[in-house]
């Protein structure tokens, strides 16, 4: 029986070995490797502020382009924020000069006291902003002399650019733009005019009953804000 038990010993060894190794078939294919995701472009936050304006024909929202004019700027949020701007009136409308020189102006009708002093002028060329429909615009008489008075410009105006031809070479300081409430400021375009009051330009183009702004406060950036046009384009 040894003999016989010898004689096949090899042969169950060379089973158990065979038995041990797995089948080909079981074997798993190698790995995929994984497949990158694709790199989107970052998109930039709007950190721009946005004001809006309660009147008595509705509300206006701007923006407020404080990284290219940010002495306009910082000079209008200031209004802004310590509500000296409430009870400001917008009090003229330019119907007068015609379907080109559209825009409608506010500012302090009232107690002068609350005038911060006189700003620097910021030129449109070196901003990179225009004065297309739109713009919101810092009045003055002279280069300098601006403290609350601005324009709603209801139609492109390039001629208060300061590199527009024939101008004054200074033209008016651009520092943002209406966002929302377009029809408001139309509204307030076409609201009665005085027939007696203002003089010189300003004839003809004095609002009555002048338009209040009840409250002027920052608000969140709304969704969906149009990209608007004071940035000049290369």
């Amino acid at each position: 029986m040894l003999t016989i038990f010898s004689a096949f010993a090899p042969m169950l060894a060379l089973a158990a070995q065979a038995t041990a190794s797995p089948p080909q078939a079981t074997q798993l294919p190698p790995p995929v490797p994984p497949v990158p995701a694709p790199v989107l472009p970052a998109v930039q936050a709007d950190t721009r502020p946005y004001v809006a304006l309660v009147t008595d024909l509705g509300t206006i929202t701007l923006r407020i382009e404080n990284k290219r004019a940010p002495i306009t700027s910082a000079n209008f949020l200031r209004y802004v924020d310590t509500k000296r701007m409430d009870g400001f009136k917008f009090y003229r409308s330019t119907r007068s000069w015609g379907p080109a020189n559209q825009l409608i102006q506010a500012g302090n009708r009232g107690d002068a006291r609350k005038n911060f002093p006189p700003i620097a002028h910021e030129p449109t060329k070196a901003t990179g902003l225009t004065n297309c429909k739109g713009a919101l615009s810092m009045a003055r008489l002279n280069p300098g002399d601006a403290t609350t008075d601005f324009f709603l410009l209801l139609s492109d105006i390039k001629g208060f650019d300061s590199d527009a031809p024939g101008g004054d070479g200074a033209g008016f300081a651009v520092f943002g733009e209406v966002v929302a409430g377009a029809d408001v400021a139309e509204a307030i375009f076409n609201a009665p005019i005085s027939p007696t009051a203002g003089e010189g330009v300003m004839a003809g183009q004095m609002i009555e009953p002048q338009v209040t702004i009840k409250t002027a406060r920052r608000v969140s950036t709304p969704a969906n804000a149009p990209q608007g046009c004071v940035v000049k384009t290369p």
